[in-house]
């Protein structure tokens, strides 16, 4: 996101790698859901924070469930000391602190297919993180300067050999409008990162398609979500087009899972729904919230149960941050769990 577009989306500046915050949620407000006979409603699971004192408000991101069967979540806006990925019990609904520190402020969080460490991106410090399933050995896979910008990592997703492709937020300032945001990898082996794609307006959401050989990427400010087109070895864009528009109003494009079917759903932000399409772009249903369930603002991740279509979507604004169910259209692969 860079600084104005964390304000533009979070109400929150990010100076160095401290988080201040100046407003709580977005300034749409409670959403207006028009009835449709493909919409689906999801229900709440439970609530894991409330608008904190010390950043004036809360966002819920980064679901994906470990090996042991709980949902993991990270905080975006929790202070130093304060829980930063917590894990859910999702029959008994008992919450556990994972891992927090004094200055990160984690966006996405997934478990790579190779050593079952859950990966964090870091926006406010420029990094991507790693820990084990039990929040211990933190230890920094990425950071610093690429082509002579810094990074701002907003999600991430893994292909099976442990590579990481991640979306390097910018900010579309206007009214110039000139797009800055790129999409990375970052070598499992190596760590080396490099830009698969520059100049992109404020990507979010990134996942592979159920071939793998593509990624879907969401942009935050142009509402659309891009089809890129890999090489064989996954090193470089070979071909890619804008595969499918949103019509968000006041919402934005947020961060995207993918289903067993080849099924995209696309999180919002600014409004706490969730968007799901056909491969080739038809629109098949949206998830609400249940109408009476106010002061939400966003639905901006989603994470599907492996091998079942148990999904569940993170869900905040000035009510607190919220999970929430709902019956997925096909099972959960590893591009439904997170990031």
């Amino acid at each position: 996101m860079g600084a104005p577009g964390w304000l533009g989306r979070t109400g929150v500046v990010v100076l160095g790698l401290g988080v201040l915050a100046t407003a709580v949620g977005c300034a749409s407000g409670p959403a207006t859901l028009v009835p449709d006979d493909r919409a689906l409603t999801a229900e709440r699971v439970v609530q894991l924070t409330s608008v904190r004192e010390e950043t004036g408000m809360t966002l819920l991101e980064g679901p994906t469930f470990g090996e042991d069967g709980r949902l993991y979540v990270v905080d975006v806006t929790a202070p130093a000391g304060e829980p930063k990925v917590m894990a859910v019990d999702l029959d008994t609904r008992e919450v556990e602190e994972v891992f927090t520190d004094g200055t990160g402020a984690y966006t996405s969080a997934q478990f790579g297919p190779v050593d079952g460490r859950i990966y964090l991106t870091d926006y406010a410090g420029g990094r991507i993180v790693s820990i084990t399933p039990d929040g211990d050995d933190p230890r920094t896979v990425a950071e610093g300067r690429v082509r002579g910008r810094a990074m701002h990592p907003d999600d991430l997703t893994f292909d099976e050999a442990g590579n990481m492709f991640v979306t390097d937020s910018a900010y579309t300032p206007y009214p110039n409008a000139e797009p800055a945001g790129r999409v990375l990898r970052v070598d499992g082996a190596t760590g080396r990162v490099t830009v698969l794609a520059d100049d992109q307006p404020n990507p979010n959401g990134i996942s592979f398609d159920v071939g793998g050989d593509a990624l879907w990427v969401s942009h935050l400010d142009a509402n659309r979500i891009d089809r890129l087109v890999l090489d064989r070895d996954g090193t470089a864009i070979v071909s890619g087009h804008a595969a499918i528009h949103v019509d968000g109003g006041v919402a934005q494009t947020d961060s995207n899972a993918v289903d067993a079917a080849g099924n995209i759903y696309q999180g919002m932000h600014g409004r706490p729904e969730v968007r799901v399409y056909g491969p080739d772009g038809t629109h098949l249903t949206t998830v609400s919230v249940p109408a009476g369930d106010d002061g939400l603002q966003s639905a901006t991740n989603i994470a599907i149960r492996p091998g079942a279509t148990d999904a569940y979507v993170t869900v905040s604004g000035a009510a607190g941050g919220f999970v929430y169910r709902f019956d997925a259209l096909a099972e959960g692969i590893r591009q439904s769990n997170g990031g």
